[in-house]
């Protein structure tokens, strides 16, 4: 099992910028792919962002795609998440998660199987 701790939520006017940070303890950083999703009140908790466990390969939503960059250093046991030019409908509660060592990052919340306590992040218009 991996520990995630997010931080680096907050208020934030539209066309700011934000960074998440996720911090993992526990069992070897590098033998898991790396998630971010969101939930929105009311709404599906939905895929934002992964990153490969070597961090050479990541994927994006499209509701995301050029605006925010997923990050990981490995040496720190630590995940990323720039947020830029935000949007009112990115506000949601924002959260980090561990998943299997596969090619490619899952973008199905199932197949995540350690999560953070998440992190608030509003986007005012």
């Amino acid at each position: 099992q991996v520990q995630l701790v997010e931080s680096g939520g907050g208020l934030v006017q539209a066309g700011g910028s934000l960074r998440l940070s996720c911090a993992a303890s526990g069992r070897t950083f590098t033998n898991y792919n790396l998630g971010w999703f969101r939930q929105a009140p009311g709404k599906e908790r939905e895929f934002v962002a992964g990153i490969r466990w070597s961090g050479g390969y990541t994927n994006y939503a499209d509701s995301v795609k050029g605006r925010f960059t997923i990050s990981r250093d490995n040496a720190k046991n630590m995940v990323y998440l720039q947020m830029n030019s935000l949007k009112p409908e990115d506000t949601a509660v924002y959260y980090c998660a561990a998943g299997s060592m596969t090619v490619y990052p899952s973008v199905n919340k199932y197949h995540y199987a350690d999560w953070g306590q998440g992190t608030q992040v509003t986007v005012s218009s």
